[in-house]
């Protein structure tokens, strides 16, 4: 099989080399928060230096490149935001690029990838980034969800379920859905303790905390109780050792109820480890940014549920990458 770069010549692969220079313009630009500065304004380089206590002749610079991206407008020495930098890129906006915080936080961990690659995990020193790194990657997460949410909840039998368990619930942005979809659901949202009051925010907005219960805790160590009709786990096994994860999926088999089914939402990668491409990108993703976490193939999702107790276990894959694995109990 053709991989997309084989055929590239030595001009296209200096420029993949080199094409970290527009992401870090990018991001420098929303960490400098300059497009929420000249939203609905046309400023010159020296006002907006001035908000952002920068350097005015570097601040041009950095404004001048984001026009060559089309992030920015200039005329007569003067900037304003294009109309994607408009509607995505500005604080407040209904569809704001919030997540995009959160790739400041990778630009870092990412930049550790050479040495990450010989220690065989991650080296890298969580950095102050001006924001809170919790709710940035929360907000990342929620960005996503939104969409992924809707077709999840598509995808998978919810009418007989009356309890659910989401581990790892993030924004909680599938457990609300999945109520919007059965409205008899009565969800359990569990998260690190520094997450909840993130969590609750998001769910307050819904709302529909009626139906939900937070809990914080640790899902390698706590208990989640029993009664359960469904058990979700979104982005959460690519945390974790290949150990860990048949710990934790047979914790959760212990929690359901007969007939209860676990959902595991992630990368499923083919034996070789190389597809989807997303998956194995995502994979060295985990390498720089957590001490054991992977993406996991198909054979091994299925080893962890099969020695749980799961014997009927279905795929669905999505639209969005990520495929579902659904084991169900006895």
């Amino acid at each position: 099989m053709n991989t997309p770069n084989e055929y590239l010549k030595p001009d296209e692969i200096r420029a993949l080399a080199n094409s970290f220079q527009q992401s870090r313009i990018l991001l420098t630009a929303i960490e400098l928060d300059l497009f929420t500065i000249l939203d609905k304004h046309i400023l010159p380089a020296s006002e907006v230096a001035r908000q952002t206590k920068t350097n005015e002749r570097a601040t041009e610079r950095l404004m001048n490149a984001l026009v060559a991206l089309g992030f920015l407008r200039k005329v007569h020495g003067k900037f304003y935001n294009s109309g994607n930098a408009s509607q995505y890129l500005v604080k407040g906006k209904p569809e704001f690029m919030g997540g995009l915080f959160h790739s400041i936080g990778l630009w870092n961990t990412w930049s550790t990838l050479t040495e990450a690659v010989k220690a065989g995990t991650t080296v890298a020193e969580l950095k102050s980034i001006g924001i809170n790194w919790s709710e940035a990657f929360i907000g990342a997460m929620h960005y996503r969800g939104a969409k992924e949410a809707k077709i999840t909840a598509m995808m998978l039998e919810l009418s007989n379920v009356n309890n659910m368990l989401d581990v790892g619930c993030g924004s909680g942005i599938f457990a609300t859905e999945f109520i919007k979809r059965n409205p008899n659901i009565n969800a359990v949202l569990f998260d690190l303790p520094d997450v909840i009051p993130i969590t609750k925010k998001y769910i307050e907005a819904e709302k529909s905390s009626g139906k939900i219960e937070l809990c914080g805790g640790n899902y390698l160590t706590d208990d989640f109780g029993s009664g359960y009709d469904l058990i979700f786990l979104s982005a959460i096994v690519h945390i974790n050792s290949f150990d860990e994860n048949k710990m934790l999926i047979k914790k959760c088999y212990n929690a359901l109820n007969s007939c209860g089914q676990i959902v595991i939402k992630d990368w499923v990668m083919n034996e070789d480890r190389t597809e989807p491409p997303d998956g194995a990108y995502f994979a060295l993703n985990m390498l720089v940014g957590t001490e054991c976490g992977d993406t996991y193939t198909e054979s091994e999702v299925k080893d962890w549920l099969t020695r749980a107790g799961i014997k009927k276990i279905e795929r669905k894959d999505t639209s969005f990458g990520f495929s579902l694995m659904i084991g169900y109990k006895d």
